[in-house]
């Protein structure tokens, strides 16, 4: 014991940063907390591989980090110390760099991640107790942490945004150690090669996407939000870079409140609306990555304990199959998803209607399709993600059903027809009149347009009224289980969305909304 008391007393004392989806030196409170405390810093990033094993991770999702990575080292390196890489399970990557060094602390961010990160971080917190490290938590992006309610939330998230940022250390200490490999793009612990384009990560790209948002880009953005081509320009595109940290949610805010005291006035008339519109839509981000944060089990678990067991349809396989490689017959769903497959975005409303159509037209089961989007998207946020697919699902409980005619959002949002030929070439010869619902053609002209139904382009897998009857009667019967509106209270308690209420006015509100949702709801998309 005294030999290794005294071989312990011979190391250098280092502080761990672990990064984690916080890949940056800029406005990071666990890297300023470490600085602070005197030690040497260790920064380090884990490539595990239990985590790329998971349904949800994705070689799409490697390639920008890997951009990240390769940044964020050079950015470490330039302070004094690059950044350290290791691959292997964290428990064993800390055992190893506590051979070496006396470890004094840990520093990270609370990651809002899914149900495994969580896991692992209870592992993390019981090694360093075993072993007598401090583990030091730092809140990010607004969540707060060990919530009880949702009253004065958006008060403290307020908050956490109106503080000044963070600037990153002047210097690191140099540390004798090797910096380690980042993996390779193509290495196959990341699974299955990309079907179609990746984008690039890292700060920089990042900081041009935000200029080019807050200068041009930005100025229609509230008017092609819904688009599904156009919004692949005027959307911020910033999604990724806040899901991976290469920008913090702090630093977009301020960069969107200072493009707005430099407005002339000529300007402050067009861009007023589509600024706050974008700032409305950074607060909701954290509404529903707190929901995550609040209840992780939400990856695998309905909100609502009446929709977690919901029967399968027996054909399912076959519609998955379907609805996953864009031939499902509705050619709006198809060149959304087409165009998902291959770029790894997509804009939010077209989100939302591919999970509706999965839901309610399909049953699928909706972990299935959260899977398998999870992958799709760059931007792969848990937390937003989940409460997203179950609200789309309609089985939360406390929020309006959805059900989005495609017919109706084809017409609405691709009236030409234009986003459906560039991604379902199938149909590029038909007219605006049958692009949107080519099984009404007669044969003849099906010949005619070369576009013969069932040999060229599939017939609608569904009916489009039947589905929307069948899911009907589905929610309508998990809705009348004993104790629904006494569980929809308790979840709007503890996740749903206010403002300035107090929890008595909370629950009054909850049971409202039970009372209100129903199937006939003016919300409901038919």
């Amino acid at each position: 014991m005294q030999s290794h008391d005294y071989l312990l007393s011979m190391k250098i004392s280092v502080s761990i940063v672990w990064f984690k989806r916080d890949l940056r030196v800029h406005d990071h409170a666990a890297l300023s907390a470490a600085r602070a405390d005197s030690f040497p810093i260790l920064p380090l990033y884990v490539i595990e591989p239990d985590y790329w094993q998971q349904p949800t991770a994705s070689r799409r999702h490697w390639h920008f980090i890997h951009d990240s990575l390769i940044e964020l080292r050079e950015d470490c390196a330039f302070l004094g110390q690059p950044l350290v890489v290791r691959t292997g399970p964290i428990i064993d990557v800390f055992d190893a760099i506590r051979d070496d060094y006396k470890i004094k602390g840990i520093y990270a961010h609370e990651e809002t991640s899914n149900l495994w990160g969580y896991q692992r971080d209870e592992i993390v917190r019981h090694w360093c107790q075993t072993h007598a490290i401090e583990f030091h938590e730092y809140p990010t992006n607004g969540i707060v942490r060990r919530l009880r309610d949702r009253d004065g939330w958006a008060r403290q998230r307020n908050q956490r945004m109106a503080a000044p940022l963070i600037t990153s250390p002047d210097q690191l200490t140099p540390l004798a150690i090797e910096p380690g490999k980042i993996l390779a793009k193509d290495d196959a612990l990341f699974g299955e090669d990309v079907p179609g384009l990746t984008q690039t990560g890292g700060r920089r790209a990042g900081e041009k996407i935000l200029h080019s948002f807050l200068t041009t880009r930005g100025r229609e953005y509230l008017y092609r939000l819904s688009a599904p081509g156009p919004s692949e320009i005027h959307c911020s595109r910033l999604s990724a870079h806040l899901t991976w940290g290469t920008l913090s949610a702090r630093e977009i805010v301020k960069a969107v409140q200072n493009r707005r005291t430099k407005l002339s006035e000529a300007d402050t008339k067009i861009w007023k609306r589509n600024l706050s519109a974008f700032n409305s839509r950074l607060s909701w981000r954290c509404h529903f990555m707190q929901k995550i944060e609040d209840q992780p089990k939400i990856e695998t678990d309905a909100m609502h304990p009446a929709f977690r067991n919901m029967p399968a349809v027996a054909n399912e396989d076959d519609l998955f199959a379907a609805w996953s490689t864009g031939c499902t017959g509705y050619p709006f769903i198809d060149a959304c998803m087409r165009n998902l497959i291959h770029e790894g975005w997509l804009t939010f409303r077209m989100r939302a209607m591919l999970v509706s159509f999965a839901s309610y037209h399909l049953g699928i089961d909706w972990r299935r399709t959260g899977h398998f989007l999870a992958r799709l998207f760059t931007d792969y946020e848990p937390g937003i993600h989940y409460s997203q697919i179950q609200m789309q699902s309609g089985i939360t409980g406390i929020n309006a059903v959805r059900i989005y005619n495609p017919i109706k959002q084809s017409m609405d949002h691709d009236s030409e027809g234009v986003f459906i030929r560039r991604w379902v070439p199938e149909l590029q010869n038909l007219s605006a009149m049958w692009v949107h619902e080519p099984a009404k053609m007669d044969t003849e002209m099906q010949r005619r347009v070369g576009c013969v139904i069932d040999q060229h382009y599939p017939a609608p897998i569904v009916d489009h009224k039947t589905a929307v009857q069948a899911a009907r009667l589905r929610i309508a019967t998990a809705r009348k289980t004993a104790g629904f509106r006494d569980e929809a209270k308790k979840i709007y308690v503890k996740l749903g969305s206010r403002k300035r209420q107090g929890v008595r006015k909370a629950a009054n509100k909850a049971v409202q909304i039970a009372k209100q949702l129903s199937f006939f709801d003016a919300k409901t998309r038919l």
